[in-house]
């Protein structure tokens, strides 16, 4: 393979794909957190309960992104990597529109307009991070495509902090939704730039079956690999789902006066940015995905242990443990990337949307798991019982899955 410059490494790795691959995820993150961060006040300025209604509503938008994922992932291979970046964002945006007028519509059945809306938010979000990394990972030389993905997810992960800051400087939570959807109309019109990826015009045409969801159910070599990315993932939204985003659940049993779940979204979302832009660069000095991963999954199961059984007696340090768990869990794009790497052409861009969002679509599971074991447990407990499983799953699934690193992409199932 030719030796590249630093000046060619640095075009490809600041290529357009990469670039608006970034702010796509950016407004993407910005818009599927927000809900996290405003439960607590819009419930409450719309008259619902925070944690069971909002808990209904959650489990809505992570319901849409499991079936968003499958619909825009098929649609990536059969009609190409643009139509994803391109059709998702508009579903999504426009849902977050409609969320920002929610204090002016019927008050009957309110609860069930909100998870409609959220639900359709789902669909559309869970298209972006799988569309963009498959076209990355496409479009780069493969020694720098662990670098190009983490500069994407790096970038775009900074969308929860600006999420909560805009929040808490817009002066109204609709304000914030209506401002995530203008952001990802504008983004419309900066896409037109963007050209479909070389690899996918090479098999357009081709005789052969294209984004066949069901092909990873009936071979068992690809299901195995499919179970064990998707394993991979969970720890990331155990961090978020459970630890960030119910953390006010855990301020009574640990002393705590409150936590504001925006703020601990926020805190670990600061690290997650940290910790995927240095992922990508991990792996490509150990030059091996599975061992990247696994380090981040060591570090961060310390940090778990820590803000559980610790002396977290404070909102500072609920905080900082947040930021601890974001730079461990900052392999998010690494394993969307390992996904990409596992799988052919013809399916890929259907492995790397669906698999990203299976993992968010069993927040709900973990969520169930958690209130079921806090009927017997504490609070703290339960999330202990929880992340076990989780981990567990996620350290055989590291240690046992193929080595993608410098593999090459121009390949067919």
């Amino acid at each position: 393979m030719q030796k590249l410059s630093s000046a060619s490494k640095m075009k490809y790795i600041f290529s357009i794909p990469v670039i608006i691959s970034a702010l796509g995820y950016f407004v993407d993150i910005y818009d599927l957190l927000l809900f996290g961060i405003v439960r607590i006040p819009s419930l409450k300025a719309l008259g619902l309960n925070p944690d069971i209604d909002g808990t209904f509503i959650l489990n809505a938008q992570m319901v849409g992104l499991l079936l968003g994922g499958i619909f825009w992932g098929i649609f990536g291979d059969k009609k190409g990597r643009l139509s994803v970046l391109f059709g998702s964002i508009l579903v999504y945006s426009i849902a977050n529109i409609a969320c920002g007028f929610l204090p002016y519509f019927p008050k009957e059945h309110l609860v069930y307009q909100y998870a409609g809306l959220r639900f359709i938010a789902g669909i559309g979000l869970a298209g972006e991070l799988g569309a963009g990394i498959t076209l990355v990972s496409e479009s780069l030389p493969k020694n720098l495509r662990a670098i190009g993905t983490s500069v994407v997810a790096g970038f775009g992960l900074m969308g929860a902090v600006v999420a909560q800051l805009t929040v808490e400087l817009a002066g109204g939570w609709n304000i914030s939704y209506i401002i995530g959807g203008i952001l990802g109309i504008m983004l419309l019109f900066l896409r037109i730039s963007v050209s479909e990826s070389g690899i996918y015009k090479d098999i357009e045409h081709q005789a052969v079956s294209k984004g066949n969801f069901f092909s990873f159910l009936t071979n068992k070599n690809r299901l195995i690999r499919y179970l064990k990315c998707i394993a991979v993932g969970l720890p990331t939204w155990y961090c978020i789902g459970i630890l960030a985003v119910l953390a006010n659940q855990f301020a009574p049993e640990m002393g705590i006066a409150s936590l504001n779940p925006g703020k601990a979204i926020m805190w670990a979302y600061v690290g997650i940015s940290v910790g995927d832009l240095a992922s990508g660069f991990i792996s490509h000095l150990l030059k091996s995905r599975k061992r990247a991963i696994f380090y981040m999954l060591a570090f961060t199961i310390i940090g778990v242990g820590i803000m559980l059984f610790g002396n977290t007696d404070s909102e500072t340090k609920y905080y900082l443990f947040c930021v601890w768990l974001g730079l461990g869990t900052g392999y998010w794009a690494m394993f969307v990337t390992l996904a990409a790497e596992q799988f052919g052409t013809n399916i890929r861009n259907t492995a790397t949307t669906t698999v990203p969002n299976m993992v968010r679509g069993l927040v709900p599971v973990m969520i169930f798991a958690f209130d079921f074991f806090k009927k017997d447990f504490s609070v703290i407990i339960s999330a202990a019982l929880v992340g076990g499983i989780v981990f567990g799953l996620a350290f055989y699934s590291a240690l046992t899955v193929s080595e993608t690193h410098d593999k090459d992409l121009g390949f067919v199932e």
